[in-house]
Protein backbone atom coordinates (compact mmCIF):
# COMPACT_ATOMS: atom_id res chain seq x y z
CA UNK A 1 0.00 0.00 0.00
CA UNK A 2 1.59 3.25 -1.38
CA UNK A 3 2.30 5.53 1.83
CA UNK A 4 -0.53 8.90 1.66
CA UNK A 5 1.97 12.08 0.78
CA UNK A 6 1.47 15.05 3.17
CA UNK A 7 2.39 18.47 1.54
CA UNK A 8 4.67 20.56 3.50
CA UNK A 9 4.88 23.53 2.27
CA UNK A 10 7.99 26.16 2.34
CA UNK A 11 9.16 29.20 1.87
CA UNK A 12 10.29 28.49 -1.74
CA UNK A 13 6.11 27.92 -1.89
CA UNK A 14 4.85 30.12 0.16
CA UNK A 15 3.62 33.62 -0.40
CA UNK A 16 3.91 36.57 1.56
CA UNK A 17 -0.04 37.18 1.42
CA UNK A 18 -0.58 33.81 2.71
CA UNK A 19 -2.29 34.93 6.08
CA UNK A 20 -3.98 31.75 6.27
CA UNK A 21 -0.63 30.10 6.93
CA UNK A 22 0.35 33.28 8.81
CA UNK A 23 -2.49 32.78 11.17
CA UNK A 24 -2.07 29.27 11.70
CA UNK A 25 2.13 30.13 12.79
CA UNK A 26 0.66 32.75 15.08
CA UNK A 27 -1.69 30.64 16.97
CA UNK A 28 0.39 27.73 17.18
CA UNK A 29 3.33 29.87 19.27
CA UNK A 30 0.59 31.28 21.27
CA UNK A 31 -0.79 28.00 22.63
CA UNK A 32 3.13 26.51 23.22
CA UNK A 33 4.08 30.15 24.87
CA UNK A 34 1.23 29.30 27.29
CA UNK A 35 2.32 25.92 27.65
CA UNK A 36 6.05 26.63 27.82
CA UNK A 37 6.48 30.24 27.96
CA UNK A 38 8.75 32.55 25.67
CA UNK A 39 11.41 31.27 27.12
CA UNK A 40 11.00 27.60 26.85
CA UNK A 41 9.24 27.64 23.57
CA UNK A 42 11.01 25.71 20.30
CA UNK A 43 10.80 26.84 17.22
CA UNK A 44 10.19 22.93 16.41
CA UNK A 45 7.15 22.72 18.79
CA UNK A 46 5.57 25.51 17.40
CA UNK A 47 6.14 24.34 14.00
CA UNK A 48 4.70 20.98 14.69
CA UNK A 49 2.04 22.83 16.70
CA UNK A 50 0.95 24.68 13.18
CA UNK A 51 1.29 21.67 11.23
CA UNK A 52 4.60 23.64 9.08
CA UNK A 53 8.15 22.95 8.29
CA UNK A 54 9.96 24.72 10.37
CA UNK A 55 11.54 26.62 8.61
CA UNK A 56 8.40 28.61 7.17
CA UNK A 57 8.56 29.59 10.96
CA UNK A 58 11.68 31.37 9.61
CA UNK A 59 10.48 32.59 6.26
CA UNK A 60 7.88 34.88 7.81
CA UNK A 61 9.06 35.89 10.96
CA UNK A 62 12.80 35.70 11.15
CA UNK A 63 13.91 33.69 14.71
CA UNK A 64 12.32 32.78 17.84
CA UNK A 65 12.57 36.30 19.02
CA UNK A 66 10.71 38.14 15.83
CA UNK A 67 7.40 35.55 16.28
CA UNK A 68 7.46 35.94 19.91
CA UNK A 69 7.48 40.00 19.25
CA UNK A 70 4.72 39.38 16.88
CA UNK A 71 2.62 37.43 19.86
CA UNK A 72 3.17 39.48 21.94
CA UNK A 73 1.89 42.73 19.72
CA UNK A 74 -1.27 40.74 19.09
CA UNK A 75 -2.13 39.67 22.79
CA UNK A 76 -0.99 43.17 23.98
CA UNK A 77 -3.10 45.26 21.99
CA UNK A 78 -5.97 43.16 23.38
CA UNK A 79 -4.95 44.78 26.99
CA UNK A 80 -3.55 48.20 26.98
CA UNK A 81 -5.97 50.20 25.06
CA UNK A 82 -8.98 48.37 26.70
CA UNK A 83 -7.84 49.70 29.69
CA UNK A 84 -7.44 53.06 29.04
CA UNK A 85 -10.57 53.34 27.67
CA UNK A 86 -12.23 52.33 30.94
CA UNK A 87 -9.86 54.85 32.75
CA UNK A 88 -11.55 57.24 30.73
CA UNK A 89 -14.71 56.90 30.54
CA UNK A 90 -16.97 58.43 32.41
CA UNK A 91 -18.58 55.33 34.11
CA UNK A 92 -18.12 55.42 38.05
CA UNK A 93 -14.81 54.88 39.89
CA UNK A 94 -16.24 51.75 41.47
CA UNK A 95 -17.84 51.03 38.21
CA UNK A 96 -14.17 51.64 36.30
CA UNK A 97 -12.33 49.51 38.83
CA UNK A 98 -14.61 46.52 38.40
CA UNK A 99 -14.34 46.13 34.57
CA UNK A 100 -9.71 47.24 34.78
CA UNK A 101 -10.18 44.36 36.96
CA UNK A 102 -11.82 42.08 34.57
CA UNK A 103 -10.42 42.87 31.54
CA UNK A 104 -6.98 42.62 33.10
CA UNK A 105 -7.68 38.66 34.65
CA UNK A 106 -9.87 37.39 31.36
CA UNK A 107 -6.66 38.84 29.40
CA UNK A 108 -4.29 37.47 31.20
CA UNK A 109 -6.20 34.45 31.82
CA UNK A 110 -6.24 34.24 27.97
CA UNK A 111 -2.59 35.02 27.41
CA UNK A 112 -0.53 34.47 30.78
CA UNK A 113 2.36 34.57 29.47
CA UNK A 114 2.77 38.85 28.61
CA UNK A 115 3.85 38.71 32.13
CA UNK A 116 6.98 37.26 31.66
CA UNK A 117 7.80 38.65 28.41
CA UNK A 118 7.78 42.23 29.74
CA UNK A 119 9.62 41.17 32.54
CA UNK A 120 12.42 39.69 30.06
CA UNK A 121 11.95 42.12 27.86
CA UNK A 122 12.55 44.64 30.82
CA UNK A 123 15.41 43.26 31.71
CA UNK A 124 17.60 42.02 28.71
CA UNK A 125 16.21 44.86 26.02
CA UNK A 126 14.73 47.67 28.31
CA UNK A 127 14.85 50.41 25.59
CA UNK A 128 12.98 48.03 23.05
CA UNK A 129 10.58 47.09 25.70
CA UNK A 130 9.62 51.20 25.98
CA UNK A 131 9.32 51.62 22.33
CA UNK A 132 6.63 48.59 22.36
CA UNK A 133 4.93 49.92 25.46
CA UNK A 134 4.49 53.15 23.43
CA UNK A 135 3.46 51.33 20.50
CA UNK A 136 0.29 49.70 21.98
CA UNK A 137 -0.54 51.93 25.01
CA UNK A 138 -1.03 54.61 22.69
CA UNK A 139 -2.82 52.59 19.78
CA UNK A 140 -2.43 55.39 17.22
CA UNK A 141 -2.96 58.31 19.38
CA UNK A 142 0.22 59.87 21.79
CA UNK A 143 -1.23 61.42 24.79
CA UNK A 144 -3.89 58.08 25.02
CA UNK A 145 -1.84 57.65 28.64
CA UNK A 146 -1.79 61.18 29.78
CA UNK A 147 -5.24 62.22 28.88
CA UNK A 148 -6.71 59.03 30.59
CA UNK A 149 -4.54 60.05 33.95
CA UNK A 150 -5.67 63.63 34.06
CA UNK A 151 -9.40 62.33 33.83
CA UNK A 152 -9.19 59.55 36.17
CA UNK A 153 -7.05 62.07 38.43
CA UNK A 154 -9.88 64.53 38.17
CA UNK A 155 -12.56 62.38 39.67
CA UNK A 156 -10.31 60.51 42.45
CA UNK A 157 -9.74 64.22 43.69
CA UNK A 158 -13.58 65.15 43.11
CA UNK A 159 -14.28 61.77 45.12
CA UNK A 160 -12.01 62.52 48.12
CA UNK A 161 -13.21 66.24 48.35
CA UNK A 162 -16.71 64.76 48.84
CA UNK A 163 -15.20 62.28 51.30
CA UNK A 164 -15.85 59.29 50.03
CA UNK A 165 -11.73 58.24 49.16
CA UNK A 166 -8.63 59.53 50.40
CA UNK A 167 -6.92 61.87 48.22
CA UNK A 168 -4.49 59.42 45.93
CA UNK A 169 -2.83 60.48 42.85
CA UNK A 170 -4.01 58.92 39.10
CA UNK A 171 -0.14 57.27 38.73
CA UNK A 172 -0.39 55.61 42.15
CA UNK A 173 -3.51 54.30 42.01
CA UNK A 174 -3.15 52.99 38.28
CA UNK A 175 0.38 51.05 39.43
CA UNK A 176 -1.84 49.57 42.72
CA UNK A 177 -4.60 48.38 40.25
CA UNK A 178 -2.10 46.94 38.12
CA UNK A 179 0.27 45.43 40.13
CA UNK A 180 -2.89 43.50 41.87
CA UNK A 181 -3.73 42.42 39.07
CA UNK A 182 -0.19 41.44 37.67
CA UNK A 183 1.54 40.07 40.26
CA UNK A 184 -0.19 36.55 40.23
CA UNK A 185 0.80 35.62 36.68
CA UNK A 186 4.04 37.39 36.80
CA UNK A 187 4.80 34.89 39.52
CA UNK A 188 2.41 31.76 39.19
CA UNK A 189 5.34 29.27 39.38
CA UNK A 190 6.64 30.45 43.43
CA UNK A 191 2.74 30.64 44.39
CA UNK A 192 2.06 27.57 43.21
CA UNK A 193 4.89 26.07 45.15
CA UNK A 194 4.06 27.74 47.90
CA UNK A 195 0.48 27.63 48.09
CA UNK A 196 -0.13 24.29 46.18
CA UNK A 197 -2.10 25.23 43.66
CA UNK A 198 -2.35 22.85 41.09
CA UNK A 199 -3.88 23.75 37.20
CA UNK A 200 -7.32 23.11 38.91
CA UNK A 201 -6.40 25.55 41.91
CA UNK A 202 -5.36 27.73 39.65
CA UNK A 203 -8.29 28.69 38.19
CA UNK A 204 -10.81 28.45 40.74
CA UNK A 205 -8.57 30.78 42.52
CA UNK A 206 -8.42 32.92 39.74
CA UNK A 207 -12.14 32.82 39.47
CA UNK A 208 -12.36 33.95 43.46
CA UNK A 209 -9.50 37.16 42.87
CA UNK A 210 -11.79 38.73 39.78
CA UNK A 211 -14.20 38.51 41.95
CA UNK A 212 -13.55 40.05 45.20
CA UNK A 213 -10.39 42.38 44.01
CA UNK A 214 -12.86 45.15 42.87
CA UNK A 215 -13.87 45.63 45.97
CA UNK A 216 -10.74 44.96 48.07
CA UNK A 217 -8.61 47.52 45.72
CA UNK A 218 -11.58 50.04 46.77
CA UNK A 219 -11.84 49.40 50.37
CA UNK A 220 -8.51 50.64 50.17
CA UNK A 221 -9.65 53.75 48.57
CA UNK A 222 -11.81 54.71 51.31
CA UNK A 223 -10.99 56.77 54.68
Amino acid sequence: MAATKTRVKTPATAKSGDGETERRILDAARTVFVRRGSGGARMQEIAEEAGVNQALLHYYFGTKDGLALAVFRESAAKLFPGILRILSSDASIEARVERVVHHYLDTLRAHPFLPGFVLGEMNFNPERMVALASELVSAGVPDAPRRALAVLGRDLALRAKRGDFRLITAEQFVVNLASLCVFPFAARPMLAHLIGLDSADWERFLDVRRADLPQQILNTLRP
